[in-house]
């Protein structure tokens, strides 16, 4: 396809998804969120994050209040969202109005990379219907509509990061290696949970170099540095505020026992939560943020400790809910839920169509399969949901488009 056509296509899937997104923010009034808990339901802690930004306070009081400093959440969305707050007013339609626009702009730009990954790893007629499927998606526009959060920032930032990795080797010199670690430290920023797919990406990229001759420890010298300069004012912040080395985020600990504790299934305890249960949210305030999360994580790791045949069969339990999404109740004995069956059905035809790719050595498979195999590990052990594997849905989109074409392949050729 000639660069104008391709251009011209591009620009028409960027223009009609905003489009539609636009005409349904104002048609179905998805600027309007509800203001219960005190407007809690408009971005949650982001949102609580971006108010005392907004206010003066800085980045801090996740949970309302004056709880004080917090790396609870990565700082990109929270200081997006406060600076609107600031121009357009805190929690005002008008703000949701400008937030959700720029989560509708994220999910049409990702139009983009999802064409190119996809024309260089299974075609261009892949290509373009990943790109306009995508491009028309109701479940891409859900998650762009309904949540003032990362999950429209996130997919972008890590297709680009995908498709840089994958043009890498036909790059020489630094400038690709350069974009690469800038984009690894924005996405950081945006979604540490990604990082453990970052060691994978460039020795792919490494790797697949080095079978065309091309030298890169320069360049991953370079990466590496930029991404730690991107990183490293936010990384100074923490150390500042508290006084110890915070990387990124200090929930971990927080984030292990609302899925790991005596009633624990598989699912997320979500009545754990400070903003939901009083006695939580006083242990918060009183603790401190820092002193908090040791004592979870300390709950956490010993009912894990004193139960690891429970904590192994929920995590295996966990591991089907990843790609299933069960919507499951806490006290639930049912061993295994159904409702979500399109969920399950894109998650099975996405990794048959990864598996399909690895037999037909399409260029980059190894790549998609150390993306997916990767990524969703953490969610094993902690608690599932489709939010959760939201960030990876263009790749697999890619890999569901694959799946159906080879199919409609060989029924023309059965004709």
């Amino acid at each position: 396809m000639p660069p104008r056509q391709v251009r011209a296509h591009l620009l028409a899937m960027v223009a009609a998804t905003v489009f539609l997104h636009l005409v349904a923010i104002g048609v179905f009034h998805f600027y309007r969120f509800r203001t219960e808990e005190e407007h809690f339901g408009y971005g949650w802690e982001m949102g609580r994050i971006g108010e005392s930004i907004a206010s003066g306070r800085g980045f801090a009081n996740p949970y309302g209040g004056l709880t004080g400093p917090t790396a609870w959440e990565p700082p990109l969305y929270p200081y997006l969202i406060g600076g609107v707050f600031k121009i357009f007013g805190i929690y005002s339609d008008t703000s949701a109005w400008v937030l959700l626009a720029f989560n509708s702009l994220c999910t049409a730009l990702t139009s983009i990379p999802i064409f190119f990954i996809a024309r260089r790893t299974m075609g261009e007629r892949v290509a373009l219907w990943s790109a306009w499927t995508w491009a028309l998606l109701p479940y891409a526009m859900y998650w762009s509509l309904h949540w003032i959060w990362d999950a429209s920032l996130t997919p972008l930032l890590l297709s680009l990061i995908f498709w840089v990795a994958l043009e890498l080797e036909d790059w020489p010199g630094l400038k690709g290696w350069a974009v690469f670690g800038l984009l690894w430290g924005v996405a950081s920023l945006s979604n540490a949970s990604i990082l453990s797919f970052l060691p994978f990406s460039g020795l792919w990229a490494w790797h697949r170099r080095r079978t065309r001759g091309l030298s890169s420890f320069p360049g991953v010298v370079v990466a590496a540095l930029l991404f730690f300069l991107v990183l490293s004012p936010w990384l100074i912040r923490n150390y500042l505020t508290f006084g110890q080395v915070v990387f990124i985020r200090n929930d971990f600990g927080y984030e292990l026992r609302l899925g790991n504790g005596p009633d624990a299934d598989g699912r997320l305890m979500a009545y754990l939560q400070p903003n939901l249960n009083v006695l939580e949210l006083e242990t918060y305030r009183r603790l401190g943020e820092q002193a908090y999360e040791a004592r979870c994580r300390r709950l956490a790791f010993a009912w894990i400790r004193h139960c690891p045949r429970r904590f192994l069969v929920i995590s295996l339990k966990r591991w089907f809910y990843f790609w299933d999404n069960t919507v499951k109740a806490t006290n639930s004995t049912a061993p295994v839920d159904f409702r979500n069956s399109g969920f399950l059905a894109s998650s099975v035809l996405a990794l048959w169509g990864l598996g399909r790719a690895l037999r037909k050595k399409k260029p980059g498979a190894w790549l998609f399969f150390w993306l997916v195999s990767i990524y969703p590990v953490i969610y094993y052990f902690f608690y599932p949901g489709a939010r959760y594997r939201h960030p990876i849905e263009p790749e697999l989109l890619v890999l569901l488009v694959f799946l159906l074409s080879e199919v409609e392949v060989h029924r023309r050729a059965a004709i």
